[in-house]
């Protein structure tokens, strides 16, 4: 019997997900845009002339809309895998194949990641169109960006793999993601937030994430105590989505 070593098939399935992305692009394109163009139009209006620690709030939102894009997006894979794994029983093909779980997970994650980074960079143009004065192209906020990517891929995957009907999906997607999408320091700073709220959402990845990328883009030296919590988040969701995977 031929041994599958760790991480067998990766490519393949990064590939697959690859070709279909590009087949999808232009309606994926459309989807990027359509919710930042409206989180710009309301909430600039709305906030016209507030400032954020002495910034432009459209300073402040649009490194936030990036995190919450990386989340979102990372995610939305979740949705693909769903599919084909209880209408197209692809997942019960993959398995047959010369394909470890390890391997099947570390494509899945690394397409979430580029979806990621593809509506983060459509955010980001627009908001250097719309006069954002912040440094988007800071290391500190990229290396945010891909774990906090990183790590929604490996929840989206693990969950994935574990709910029983497509209603358990949206059910995490309405208490869980779309939640923290709001209240995760994108649109607003967290200590607008009582004391107690504010260490609840302490425990969520997204503030960590939305924070590191906002100072960050401001020249702040880079939050290596919140990239290191991703980076411990994004390892654990990636280990439970392999073992996931294996059952």
């Amino acid at each position: 019997m031929t041994k599958i070593h760790p991480f067998t098939g990766a490519w393949p399935v990064f590939l697959r997900e690859m070709l279909i992305l590009r087949r999808r692009m232009p309606k994926q394109l459309a989807s990027w845009l359509v919710s930042p163009l409206l989180y710009f139009t309301a909430f600039t209006c709305a906030m016209g002339g507030v400032t954020v620690n002495g910034l432009p709030y459209i300073d402040f939102l649009v490194p936030g809309l990036v995190a919450m894009a990386s989340m979102t997006q990372a995610w939305a894979i979740a949705v693909d895998i769903n599919i084909a794994r209880f209408y197209w029983h692809m997942l019960d093909e993959f398995m047959t194949c010369p394909l470890s779980a390890s391997g099947y997970v570390a494509g899945e994650t690394a397409a979430g990641i580029v979806r990621a980074t593809g509506a983060s960079v459509i955010i980001m143009i627009i908001g250097t169109l719309a006069g954002v004065h912040v440094n988007l192209l800071a290391p500190g906020l990229w290396l945010a960006l891909v774990l906090n990517a990183w790590f929604f891929s490996g929840l989206a995957i693990m969950m994935a793999m574990l709910v029983k009907s497509h209603a358990d999906q949206a059910l995490l997607s309405n208490f869980v993601i779309t939640p923290m999408a709001f209240l995760g320091g994108t649109f607003f700073p967290l200590d607008r937030l009582p004391g107690w709220a504010q260490h609840v959402l302490e425990l969520l990845p997204l503030p960590h994430a939305a924070q590191a990328m906002q100072a960050a883009a401001i020249g702040q030296p880079v939050r290596f105590l919140s990239c290191g919590l991703l980076f411990l988040g994004a390892g654990a969701a990636f280990t439970w989505a392999i073992l996931s995977a294996s059952l």
